[in-house]
């Protein structure tokens, strides 16, 4: 059995943004996950969004394969994905669906897959209101996570990350039966995320742990309870790379818990054509960059490439 982890709790909307942030740089620094609570998306639309998803994920599987995944957007099947391919060769035990950046631009216009409105009148009006919502408190707490890092808190605001950020919502459910194999059969295998913050909603079914120490032969994992009402943020290995390493991209892995599961992951990334290089903040003579700079979109196409094949 997996021990229970304590994370830190951190209200968004506490006026002592100083004792915020330097909770934040805690968190990042221990953990590489943290609760946000008071973030402002309301209950209601939470609830809503659970619904809509769920609706969808018990559609015939023909009708959500005619929203495949295509310029990642729309549906992932079961055993379609493998996060980690060491563990586990038949595929992970979950569906997906994603959605992008809402506005047009000359290369991100009308990619965004939606289903019939005939067949889900609600369904589109919802995800891009929850969309917008969550986008905004993360937009809220980079300005948080800036003055963690002891730069002014529209740091990335300044550097163009947020100018059409590329910002991901992905819909997930995991079923509470899985296939019969010989191999462990993972919700979601052994990953880190590859962005730079990520805000998750669960429904309250658990399943999610962590590993703090990657580099570890032998793995420890560790629950990660549900708080209601509170979004579980992680930081990326984007994030990681931008502070040198002094904030971690935490291993998180999700287990079946036999019954279904629904969850809602939010990828808040840099614009494309932003430059991700050592924060002066994170280096030194003594601590030198430990990677060179590089556009978020490059960074972020590569590692999709090697996660989807495409």
């Amino acid at each position: 059995m997996a021990t229970v982890l304590k994370l830190p709790i951190v209200d968004l909307s506490s006026p002592d943004r100083l004792s915020s942030a330097a909770s934040i740089r805690q968190a990042c620094i221990e953990y590489g996950f943290f609760y946000l609570v008071n973030h402002g998306v309301k209950e209601e639309l939470l609830a809503r969004v659970f619904e809509e998803s769920r609706k969808f994920f018990s559609l015939p599987l023909e009708e959500k394969m005619k929203l495949a995944r295509k310029e990642h957007r729309g549906y992932t099947p079961l055993y379609a994905e493998t996060l980690d391919p060491s563990l586990n060769s038949k595929g992970d035990s979950k569906e997906s669906y994603y959605i992008g950046p809402l506005e047009d631009s000359s290369h991100q216009k009308n990619l965004n897959q939606w289903p019939p409105e005939d067949m889900m009148p609600s369904w589109k009006s919802t995800m891009e209101s929850y969309h917008r919502e969550v986008e905004s408190v993360g937009r809220k707490l980079l300005s948080l996570i800036a003055l963690s890092l002891n730069l002014e808190n529209d740091f990335f605001e300044e550097i163009g990350a947020l100018n059409k950020p590329s910002s991901f919502l992905r819909l997930l459910h995991y079923p509470g039966e899985v296939m019969i194999s010989k191999e462990e059969i993972y919700g979601a295998s052994a990953h880190s995320d590859y962005g730079m913050v990520t805000l998750l909603a669960t429904d309250g079914v658990p399943g999610l742990q962590v590993c703090r120490d990657k580099d570890k032969h032998q793995r420890f994992w560790e629950d990660v309870p549900h708080i209601s009402g509170a979004f579980i943020v992680n930081i990326g290995d984007m994030m990681e790379r931008w502070t040198n390493c002094l904030f971690r991209s935490t291993l998180h892995r999700v287990m079946p818990a036999g019954q279904e599961r629904f969850s809602m992951a939010f990828f808040l990334d840099p614009n494309e054509d932003c430059v991700v290089e050592c924060l002066k903040s994170c280096c030194s003579d003594s601590l030198p960059p430990r990677f060179p700079p590089i556009r978020s979109g490059e960074y972020l196409k590569e590692r999709l490439r090697l996660t989807y094949g495409v």
